[in-house]
Formats: structure tokens, C-alpha cells, sequence
């Protein structure tokens, strides 16, 4: 068996694709595969293509529903339901916020309250409606964005498109988002390094990963400091104030998609209620480190930690 990978940057991130196969040319063509499945993904759910679907969708926000195609409204119907199952922590409509700090430069203050409140009226998972394939954003001044789970998303697709080609054997690295199944060629599990958040180009922890997918979400790359206190790239979509309190959240479950949305509403909820969501969730895991480099797991992790 071959291990081949390609390197390639889709979706605004650096994606790596990796494949074990009997063929060198058939791992080529798998690769090539995967890159065209995801800038077929991309094309849906960019914002930045006005003529994307979710362009569509917030141009015609408050104006009128828009009909979309199935794998649109089932990827919406999923993401109602985890804002649901997390009380709001997680938003796709969250993304009308971004325009309030400025992440890139690191440095920020609080913008003032009418401008919060301006903003907030246009965030809310609630005025999102859904009926017969189309899709409503009830309120003018509405965006969606699905950067907290399309990169997930992605993975996943690519994942089910090489399962069905009966390869054996592979990873999907989105940035991060990462799923895996199968062994590697000389039969040991693939391995996934959790970040050190005080120094990231070390390793804190390894999880040997089989059949799983990984994601973390966390305050080291990504951060603003406001008042000398450095906050989250992730904006709690209840308040608009960029959250506090957790340096990084890594979820395992069986889908990238989860763990993709779960990783981002837990940096929002924090460890006791994000630990609580986790451990009430199947097949869900977790490993959250606070601003105080303290590390918190959840129950069953044990089986997948190692060094």
C-alpha cells in the first residue's frame, strides 16, 4: 500500500489530503477527486461568489425566500439543530458581528452600544426560515456564513466520496478539521496533535484517530486584545462580544462537521457548560484548556489520549 498526499489551499485554508492505496496513479486520481469535491463545495457556500447560494440567500435578506438545493437546506436544517442543542452558541448568523473588530490587526476596543445593538438585531438562528427547499432570512441586514462548519463539511464529503471508491485508508486535514479512518500503510492509527496554546508549534498531547474525526478551535492565532485582555476570534452571537476564558477546544466525534460546530460553540460556552453539551452527546469527546492553561477532558476521553 502507497500513502500519497497533496497539499492545496480551497475554502480560504490549507487543505491536505492523504490517501493509502495499491496504485500510486489510482491515489492520484483519488487526490484529484477530492480537491474538485470541495471547490464544488466551496462554490455553494462562499460568501464572497455573489452568485454563491448563500451570496443569494443574504441578498435577499428580509426581501424574499430563496429556493436552494437539497444538500443546501439539509446542511441548514443540521445547523438549526445545533443551535438548538447549543442554546445559541453556535450561530451561522453570527457572521453580521465579524465587522465590529478587527481580528486581522489584533488590537481593538468595544464598539459603542448602538452600533452592537444595530448589529445584533441582524444576528439570530430564530430568523432563519425554512419550508419546501427555499430559504427565508427574515430580517433585512441579515448574513449567514458557514466558516464554523464548512470546512467540516467538506472533509466529510470528501471522506464519503473516497469510502465509495472502497479506499481504504485516508485523512482529510482542513486547517485543522480533520477526519481519518483506516491505518496507515504499516498498519498504526493515524495520529493528530493537540497544539500547545502557549507555544503552538509544540505538541501537547497526541490522539491516535481511527474511523473519527478532529477539531479544535482556540484563541492563539486568531485573537483580539481589548484593554490589554486577549479575547477569541469567536464572537458569542448572544452578546456580540468576542468571548474570553478558553485558550483552545478540541471535539472528536464520528463527523468533522460536528466537531467543526462543536469546537466553536464551546469556545463560546465555556468549560462547565461545554463539558456538560459533550458528555450528553454519543460518541462525542472533548478537551478544553482554559486562559489559565488548566486542561479539562471530557468523561470517556481516556481511551483516545497518548503521548
Amino acid at each position: 500500500m502507497i500513502r500519497q498526499q497533496l497539499h492545496t489551499r480551497l475554502m480560504g485554508s490549507t487543505f491536505e489530503l492523504l490517501v493509502v492505496e495499491k496504485e500510486e496513479s489510482t491515489g492520484n486520481q483519488r487526490l484529484q477527486e477530492g480537491v474538485t469535491e470541495i471547490r464544488r463545495i466551496e462554490a455553494l457556500l462562499t460568501e464572497f461568489d455573489p452568485a454563491s447560494q448563500t451570496s443569494l440567500l443574504n441578498q435577499h435578506a428580509g426581501l424574499s425566500p430563496v429556493k436552494v438545493d437539497p444538500e443546501v437546506y439539509q446542511l441548514l436544517q443540521r445547523c438549526l439543530h445545533l443551535s438548538h442543542l447549543t442554546q445559541g452558541a453556535f450561530d451561522i448568523t453570527a457572521v453580521a458581528l465579524r465587522s465590529l473588530y478587527n481580528f486581522k490587526e489584533r488590537q481593538a476596543c468595544y464598539p459603542d452600544a448602538g452600533r452592537l445593538a444595530d448589529a445584533l438585531a441582524a444576528v439570530g438562528h430564530r430568523h432563519i426560515r425554512l419550508a419546501a427547499g427555499s430559504v427565508f432570512l427574515s430580517k433585512k441586514g441579515m448574513r449567514i456564513g458557514f466558516g464554523a462548519i464548512g470546512k467540516g463539511y467538506a472533509a466529510d464529503k470528501v471522506r464519503a466520496l473516497w469510502r465509495s471508491q472502497q479506499v481504504s485508508a485516508g485523512v482529510i486535514n482542513a486547517s485543522g478539521d480533520l477526519t481519518a479512518w483506516g491505518l496507515q500503510p504499516d498498519g498504526t492509527p493515524w495520529r493528530v496533535g493537540i497544539a500547545d496554546p502557549r507555544d503552538p508549534s509544540g505538541i501537547l498531547l497526541w490522539l491516535p484517530v481511527r474511523d473519527a474525526a478532529v477539531a479544535t478551535s482556540g484563541n492563539y492565532e486568531q485573537y483580539v486584545e481589548i484593554n490589554g485582555v486577549r479575547y477569541s476570534h469567536n464572537i458569542d452571537p448572544r452578546t456580540g462580544v468576542p468571548v474570553r476564558g478558553v485558550k483552545s477546544a478540541t471535539v472528536i466525534s464520528p463527523s468533522a462537521e460536528l466537531s467543526d460546530a462543536l469546537a466553536t460553540a464551546i469556545t463560546v460556552m465555556g468549560v462547565s457548560a461545554g463539558l456538560y453539551l459533550i458528555d450528553q452527546l454519543p460518541d462525542v469527546h472533548g478537551i478544553i484548556i482554559d486562559d489559565k492553561d488548566r486542561i479539562f477532558s471530557s468523561k470517556n476521553i481516556d481511551r483516545y489520549a497518548c503521548n
